[in-house]
This record gives structure tokens, C-alpha cells and sequence, in this order.
């Protein structure tokens, strides 16, 4: 349950987990699809890419740290693309050092988020973010 008068969705907003870890997807959507959302999970950026131009999420929960091409480049790459620049993406890491946010800022991270992930924040960040695009949509 959200806070009182919190507008949780709905009808589904499509999100994309990616992330290398089995369990940090599985416990995302678990979180996320209870709340309404359809929630899709892909291991590494270049499934997130094929994903991405099947799917057309609205929001991307981004892992910072993945084999081979990492969230910070892969971010980069989406929001160089026109049709992709618009996706809400949300970064999270599990080994959080200094400057580690203002470089998933500067790489036009949406926002960013610390591993474990506390699944009320996970929630109420998504639900405010989606909220902040249909705003934008409907305008």
C-alpha cells in the first residue's frame, strides 16, 4: 500500500530491469508487477538493447555495473538515440562510491538508487517517475 491519496497505476506502465543479478530482477518485478506494472528482465546491455526496440518501456531500472558494455554506456547510447532519448532510466549499484551518482547523472541517468534496494523506495521513485511522464505525455 502507498501513502494516502498516492495514485498507484491503473493499467501496466512497462519497465525494463537490467541487471546481471537473477535475484535483483526477479525481486524487482516481483515488487513492481504487484503494483500493477509489466515488468520485463534482461541480464545484460545487449539483450537490453533488443529488449528496448521490442518493448518500448517507459521507465529502465539500469544496474551500473554489467558484463561487457556497463549501464553508464549503455544509458549513453539511449539517450543519444531520438527514439529512445525519452525513457525514464534509473540507475542502481550495489558498490555505491563517492562521485558514483553524479556520473550516472552526467551519463543522463534519470535518477539513482543504492543496492539492496529498499522495495518502499523502489515503489514510491517508479510510481513518481511514471506519474511524470504521463503528465508529460498528456500535455
Amino acid at each position: 500500500m502507498g501513502r494516502p491519496g498516492r495514485r498507484w497505476p491503473v493499467a501496466a506502465d512497462r519497465i525494463l530491469v537490467v541487471d546481471d543479478n537473477s535475484a535483483n530482477r526477479m525481486l524487482a518485478q516481483a515488487v513492481l508487477e504487484g503494483v500493477g506494472h509489466e515488468v520485463h528482465g534482461v541480464p545484460d546491455a545487449e539483450e537490453a538493447l533488443a529488449a528496448v526496440a521490442s518493448l518500448h518501456p517507459a521507465l529502465i531500472l539500469m544496474d551500473i555495473q554489467l558484463p561487457g558494455i556497463d549501464g553508464l554506456e549503455l544509458t549513453r547510447r539511449l539517450k543519444a538515440d531520438p527514439a529512445t532519448k525519452d525513457i525514464v532510466i534509473l540507475a542502481t549499484t550495489a558498490y555505491a562510491m563517492p562521485g558514483d551518482e553524479l556520473k550516472a547523472i552526467e551519463a543522463g541517468c534519470d535518477g539513482y538508487m543504492t543496492k539492496p534496494i529498499d522495495i518502499h523506495e523502489l515503489r514510491e521513485v517508479v510510481a513518481r517517475r511514471l506519474d511524470l511522464v504521463r503528465d508529460h505525455a498528456g500535455s
